[in-house]
């Protein structure tokens, strides 16, 4: 580090003061060497060290020029008992957050051109008092993909898909679907977005056995602007029933398949497995129906993982043998209701929880901890993503 920087020979600053001086004024990130050899002698060190040791090296982190971290994100609603503080209860507004795990820090995502949008969504419902209306959205290409949702009036409330990239934090729009719904499968694949049946403005033989496809243009990039993305909605071959559209369900992208169940929760079920390359829809293998006891998902789309919601147990699916094996049992995994995978991590959140667990499942033996939630919110969605490049040092 540069020597204490002064004003004058007579004049000088506390030790604090220097050293924030002299850190502004450095723009060298090793002293003696290039940028970019430091950069590939950075890329050597943890984040979470880069972080702590001075500004330079924290804006590093935060730039393009190294590969992001992950982050977990949310979508979020104030809790009833908030909600009731605040006025009418059946209209609050969605957030999206992200926690930032090298700062530890959350971070609320201002999102002014989705306003219109969120006005127009309903996740409580006088008509629905037990449950809330849910908020479709899937993980695709390192974006966000809000997909399908309900209206106060009961329909549809997105007429096409809306899409956050994190790296850039921009939001863009996808195209319409040929008929927009509410209660839909929904689930991503080698960055292809797939809806599978639904309700549009009312039930139709057509949509609820209707499968369409949507590329998301790959906008990882940081110079994304906001915009229109790229494609059309393409039809697929219909379903042979309508068992899809009773209820939102989550398909999980894994080794060029979709998979999912019917049926949320520790209850009887159907499942079901489109192979998306050859358009086709085959019985779900009888060892992975009878685990999938709670929510799922992928790590990579390569390492299928479920939480056993009534026994609080992690499992992991092995195809060879078509069954599940146990990776971690935790009490607080009970009632689990969402979960996402990424970078080595699975995170789950349970129904009215304020904590989101995240289990490191490439450690032996795997680790779990705790992330408090933004007080006074529940948790509606859980997704890990690049993490933003917003912050100012």
């Amino acid at each position: 580090m540069a020597n204490p920087t002064t004003t004058s020979r007579t004049t000088t600053y506390p030790a604090s003061k220097r050293r924030r001086l002299s850190d502004d004024n450095h723009h060298s990130l090793l002293p003696g060497l290039p940028d970019h050899i430091a950069h590939l002698c950075l890329s050597l060190v943890s984040q979470a060290t880069l972080y702590s040791v001075c500004r330079s090296w924290r804006r590093l982190i935060y730039s393009g020029s190294i590969p992001p971290f992950r982050s977990i994100y949310t979508l979020s609603l104030p809790t009833t008992a908030a909600a009731c503080r605040g006025g009418d209860r059946h209209n609050q507004m969605l957030r999206l957050s992200s926690f930032d795990p090298i700062s530890s820090k959350w971070i609320t995502i201002d999102s002014p051109s989705l306003l219109p949008f969120l006005h127009r969504l309903s996740v409580r419902h006088p008509s629905f008092t037990s449950r809330n209306l849910p908020v479709q959205s899937l993980s695709v290409s390192g974006n966000l993909v809000l997909l399908a949702a309900t209206s106060s009036d009961l329909l549809p409330a997105l007429p096409h898909p809306l899409v956050f990239n994190p790296v850039s934090n921009s939001w863009s729009s996808g195209p319409p679907l040929s008929t927009p719904r509410r209660w839909c499968a929904a689930g991503s694949l080698q960055g292809t977005v797939i809806v599978a049946s639904g309700i549009g403005s009312h039930y139709t033989q057509t949509v609820a056995r209707s499968v369409e496809k949507w590329v998301l243009r790959n906008t990882e990039s940081s110079d994304r602007k906001r915009g229109d993305s790229d494609g059309v909605w393409e039809k697929m071959r219909s379903l042979r029933n309508a068992k899809l559209c009773r209820e939102s369900i989550d398909a999980v992208g894994w080794r060029g398949k979709l998979c999912m169940v019917n049926v949320k929760g520790d209850y009887a079920k159907e499942g079901f497995v489109y192979h998306v390359d050859s358009d086709k829809w085959v019985a779900m293998p009888e060892g992975m129906l009878g685990g999938w006891r709670g929510p799922a998902t992928a790590m990579d789309e390569e390492t299928m993982y479920v939480v056993d919601e009534s026994r609080g147990i992690l499992k992991r699916y092995n195809d060879d043998g078509d069954d599940w094996s146990e990776v971690m049992e935790d009490e607080r995994l009970k009632g689990a209701e969402y979960i996402a995978a990424g970078g080595g991590k699975v995170c789950v959140a349970c129904e009215k929880d304020v904590r989101i667990l995240v289990v490191d499942v490439v450690a032996t033996p795997p680790r779990l901890w705790v992330v408090e939630t933004p007080a006074g919110h529940e948790i509606l969605a859980l997704h890990i993503l690049p993490r933003m490049s917003l912050m100012e040092f």
